[in-house]
């Protein structure tokens, strides 16, 4: 959760206090319709009652140089295209969307620390074609795994503010499904269509 360092806000209780002082008048940019972002943002407004205005763009790309414009304010947008502005002082992060503190940026604290179970956290999962071989799968598994806990690989995603989830098959179906129905319950919520 980002702002322009202009913004009048550096925590996220001044950002809730601020929108709601300020109904309608917070505008959070997103990386377009049903993006991680968006859905992030609109996790927040659910959570926090707040009432902000979402400015949809083609991606987190042409959003960021208007969230560093100042055209809109705020944008939830993940770490990896955002460090380098952050570092460069264009914008001002006021909490990560994880359940934790991100290695990269250790003195910023979690949505979660200022509204109780807040979490928002993207991930990317590996997957094969339904009837691949048990033993195939196992292999991938086996391989894919043993990278995941590679110092370098670990060093190279902290750096861009991810971690590795290694686990098994059955551990990452569950978290797909766990996923659906968390971010299914948003989308219901939020009344999002598919175009």
């Amino acid at each position: 959760m980002e702002v322009n360092p202009s913004f009048p806000v550096r925590t996220v209780p001044e950002f809730v206090a601020y929108a709601r002082a300020n109904p309608g008048k917070i505008n959070v940019a997103s990386a377009g319709p049903g993006s991680a972002p968006h859905l992030y943002a609109e996790l927040f407004k659910m959570m926090t009652g707040v009432d902000v205005v979402q400015v949809h763009y083609r991606g987190s790309g042409p959003a960021l140089p208007d969230l560093i414009g100042g055209q809109v304010q705020a944008m939830f947008d993940p770490i990896a295209s955002s460090i380098g502005h952050i570092r460069l002082g264009k914008l001002r992060p006021l909490a990560v969307t994880t359940a934790t503190r991100l290695e990269v940026l250790p003195d910023v604290p979690t949505v979660g620390d200022f509204v109780p179970g807040y979490e928002a956290s993207g991930w990317y999962g590996i997957a094969a074609p339904r009837g691949t071989p048990a033993e195939i799968v196992n292999r991938l598994n086996i391989e894919i795994n043993a990278a995941l806990v590679d110092p370098t690989m670990k060093t190279r995603f902290a750096d861009l503010g991810g971690a590795v989830l290694p686990g098994s098959p059955a551990d990452f179906s569950k978290l797909f499904a766990d996923e659906i129905q968390r971010w299914g319950k948003v989308i219901r919520t939020a009344n999002i269509k598919a175009n």
